[in-house]
């Protein structure tokens, strides 16, 4: 068999070529390299610890289940079971349903999903973000804050349940366009057809991508794609002109200041002090006169332009055009997705806005600067402008008030609309450099996302209002006040709380480091990555080494099959066992064992 970095280069070399037809795909699920590929990526994950349906989990992980699902694969046999559906409580109101799939199908899928980017990343459009290499949300707003400049209007696009609603004919049609390979479509069919279990009754899926399931995401940019590619067409029809014609008013001021400075020029000479000062003053008022308008019409007819910028199923378009076009843009796209991609657009929540007002994209609102205003820019000292039309990308007011309440660190009065910071009960019984540690990675957390927003700086409210509660919450602890609370764990005018390390005592200080707008560099480089990628060369190391070692790792038996034990936390063990004490000083969530010490282990006989 050969090496899957062998096998993804040469699928990613070929697709490429717009006319390639990839075939033989589905013999690469019998190659044990790529099943330890896809759980050495996804191991980590906590959800793994959760049961599937059939109640597995990755506890027990073995060269055996790896076997077993490869000769399930060889015979065709291998039948995806159905994901287990939870509900989980939404931001605002309601539940949103979760699927949970089954261990080894989540291991099946992470291998499909390696095969089916590989032949599919490169041939993505630059306007998609959501869930790719290299890309993520701050790569799409920063295109939006690049390539919006002059927008005169937002279509900020909705589709109405588009995870549930992908129609599976269709999803099929497009990846039968690129792959040759029946099995490896029926296996694809099979996730999507698996169906649901809720309170144990069973729900056929008759459309949508499989719910939790690792391969919805690459499944969903395959879809719409198509959308990318209409969108770049119908740019390409909507395009007019080469640029705005200068605006006339604009150009007659410009004239008369050149020639209030030819006229002053010839006399200059021969002009006493008060004389030059009167010709400098009235220069300038002719200068800023002119700067009152722009410099190129806005209004210009013959000239339009369109943006689109994609994160999963959000997007949004950027219109230098009339409203009416805008209506248009919205009418033709509708009509695309509901003829030809079987979903539809709302057209309640895709909303048309003008952009001297704010539209919402990412948690961001996103809005163009209408500011006049000149800067001093060049080395000679002429006046530019610097923001005028410029995208400006901003925090909204709600978004970090929202997160103070859902953390329960504030209380809002309902008559008095009074904010007032609070202690957090549930934090009461954590030690004090989890209660420290949980505040500021909230605070981090919050800033990280929002670093691109022209006014991050807003969030010192959200600091201050966290760091009372946070006092507050050490106070209610240890019942005592504010003030004392703060004299005693303050260092150098700093908060601060000392804890015991190996190498010593250390200090953790509260927040301290500001809220300063940061730009990601033009490569889009060190982001916040969703999609993991392939960029580190798979090779047998770490979990995956001891898996193959054959020696249980606590009994010291050689030439043995192992299993890999699994915990979902370190933080959860007592450290009273031996085992749970070797975990612990090793820093590992996982322990390879013999079968018999795995049993005992679970029986509570390994010590």
């Amino acid at each position: 068999m050969r090496s899957p970095n062998t096998v993804l280069d040469s699928l990613e070399k070929q697709s490429i070529r717009k006319d390639y037809k990839f075939e033989r795909i589905y013999r690469n699920l019998y190659n044990v390299e790529f099943y330890l590929m896809a759980y050495a990526r996804i191991n980590a994950k906590e959800g793994n610890m959760t049961q599937g349906v059939d109640g597995q989990t990755i506890d027990g992980m073995s060269l055996e289940r790896i076997e077993r699902l490869i000769e399930s694969m060889k015979d065709c046999s291998y039948q995806p079971k159905p994901s287990k559906r939870v509900y989980i409580p939404k931001k605002k109101t309601g539940k949103r349903p979760l699927g949970i799939p089954s261990f080894e199908d989540k291991l099946v899928q992470e291998v499909v999903r390696l095969l089916v980017e590989a032949m599919y990343e490169k041939t993505f459009s630059p306007h998609s973000h959501g869930f790719r290499p290299e890309k993520s949300c701050h790569t799409a707003l920063m295109q939006v804050k690049d390539r919006f400049t002059g927008a005169k209007w937002f279509i900020e696009g909705d589709i109405k349940g588009f995870f549930d609603n992908i129609d599976h004919h269709k999803l099929i049609t497009l990846l039968k366009r690129r792959i040759e390979d029946e099995k490896f479509i029926n296996l694809i069919w099979k996730f999507l057809k698996a169906g649901y279990l809720e309170d144990w009754h069973y729900h056929k899926t008759y459309s949508g991508t499989p719910q939790g399931g690792i391969i919805s995401p690459i499944l969903s940019n395959i879809y719409l794609h198509e959308l990318d590619e209409f969108i770049m067409s119908y740019k390409e029809n909507f395009d007019k002109g080469k640029g705005r014609r200068r605006l006339k008013e604009y150009r007659t001021r410009e004239a008369r200041l050149y020639r209030a400075n030819a006229r002053y020029k010839e006399k200059w000479s021969e002009m006493d002090e008060i004389e030059k000062e009167e010709a400098r003053q009235h220069l300038d008022e002719l200068k800023n006169h002119m700067m009152e308008l722009p410099y190129k019409d806005p209004m210009d007819e013959n000239y339009k332009r369109i943006q689109y910028v994609r994160y999963a199923d959000d997007f949004i378009i950027g219109v230098i055009g009339s409203k009416k076009d805008c209506q248009q843009i919205k009418h033709d796209i509708s009509n695309f997705l509901n003829q030809e991609m079987k979903i539809e657009l709302s057209q309640e929540k895709t909303l048309i806005t003008h952009s001297s007002k704010r539209a919402r994209f990412l948690g961001y609102d996103i809005k163009i600067s209408h500011d006049n205003k000149t800067t001093k820019y060049t080395a000679s000292g002429h006046k530019q402008r610097t923001r005028t039309m410029s995208c400006e990308l901003l925090l909204p007011h709600e978004v970090w008030r929202n997160k103070l309440i859902e953390y329960k660190a504030l209380k809002i009065d309902k008559k008095t609309n009074k904010w007032e910071s609070t202690h957090r009960a549930h934090l009461l019984q954590n030690d004090d450099l989890e209660i420290l540690t949980i505040y500021n990675a909230e605070i981090r957390g919050l800033y990280n996302y929002y670093k691109l927003a022209n006014n991050v700086y807003k969030l010192d409210g959200f600091k201050f209002i966290m760091e009372y509660s946070m006092y507050k919450t050490f106070a209610n602890k240890y019942k005592s006040s504010v003030r004392k609370i703060h004299r005693k764990y303050s260092i150098n005018g700093d908060f601060a709380v000392r804890y015991d390390t190996a190498n010593g005592s250390k200090i953790a200080y509260f927040y301290k480091d500001g809220f300063k707008k940061q730009l990601l560099p033009s490569s889009y480089s060190d982001v916040d990555v969703i999609s993991k990628t392939r960029n580190i060369i798979y090779n047998r190391t770490g979990l995956i080494e001891r898996l193959l070692a054959g020696q249980c790792e606590w009994c010291y038996s050689k030439n043995v099959e192992l299993e890999i034990h699994h915990i979902k936390k370190l933080k959860n063990l007592d450290g009273k066992k031996r085992w749970e004490k070797r975990m612990i000083e090793r820093n590992r969530k996982t322990m390879a064992l013999c079968k018999k010490c795995h049993l005992d282990l679970h029986n509570g006989k390994l010590d």
